[in-house]
């Protein structure tokens, strides 16, 4: 029997500030041929035309080519996306395996709704999925500063488990452009769910006389 496929990874979208992040999520996943079940948010939509002037189809089929396109990745790895209205879609129900979900940037209102449990739309009803099921879930929050309703939030979503991840970026590693800053982020993000697959120069600890 031919061995079986390892389970997707969630990839969730919300209307934060920050799709960058996102596109690289998708493209280091893709490149390092995962299979990803990706879901935007309504807001997603909103966000890519405010930041960018670029209109995010909701069809499917055509947003799978969009988001590859964006993500300069044309054929590597297995893409399938979601609309945010499907609440019958695979990834809502907990007897879809998944390898986890990160959800990336996530705006303070999903964190609010996840910490309520509250599934007002797909995306919210995956990570619901993956809390219930006792399954890794990685929101990485873009906001700032934080207010204490915010962080009263993302406290109880860290009780429950769920990895919290801001998207601060690091200097050790020497970052020579905006998109080593934004792969740094990534890379910890991924790295929640026992994912390497982001070209990254980690930290390696202080030099001592005899390494030098």
């Amino acid at each position: 029997m031919a061995p079986s496929s390892p389970p997707p990874v969630i990839v969730g979208v919300t209307g934060a500030s920050g799709l960058v992040y996102a596109v690289h999520t998708i493209r280091h996943l893709l490149n390092a041929d995962n299979a990803i079940d990706l879901v935007a948010s309504k807001a997603c939509q909103m966000v890519w035309q405010a930041e960018l002037g670029i209109h995010m189809p909701l069809d499917p089929d055509r947003q799978e080519q969009f988001w590859r396109d964006q993500a300069a990745v044309p054929n590597a790895g297995k893409l399938r996306c979601h609309p945010w209205g499907d609440v019958g879609a695979t990834i809502a129900s907990g007897s879809f395996r998944t390898l986890g979900m990160v959800v990336i940037p996530c705006s303070m209102s999903t964190v609010a709704r996840l910490a309520a449990g509250m599934s007002s739309d797909l995306l919210e009803r995956a990570a619901d999925v993956q809390l219930k099921e006792g399954r890794k879930l990685v929101v990485v929050p873009r906001e700032t500063p934080f207010s204490l309703i915010h962080l009263r939030n993302l406290t109880t979503l860290a009780e429950a488990g769920v990895r919290i991840v801001p998207a601060i970026p690091a200097w050790y590693h020497q970052p020579q452009s905006i998109d080593d800053l934004v792969d740094f982020v990534v890379a910890r993000a991924l790295d929640q769910l026992d994912l390497d697959c982001v070209p990254l120069r980690r930290w390696q600890g202080h030099l001592t006389p005899e390494s030098r």
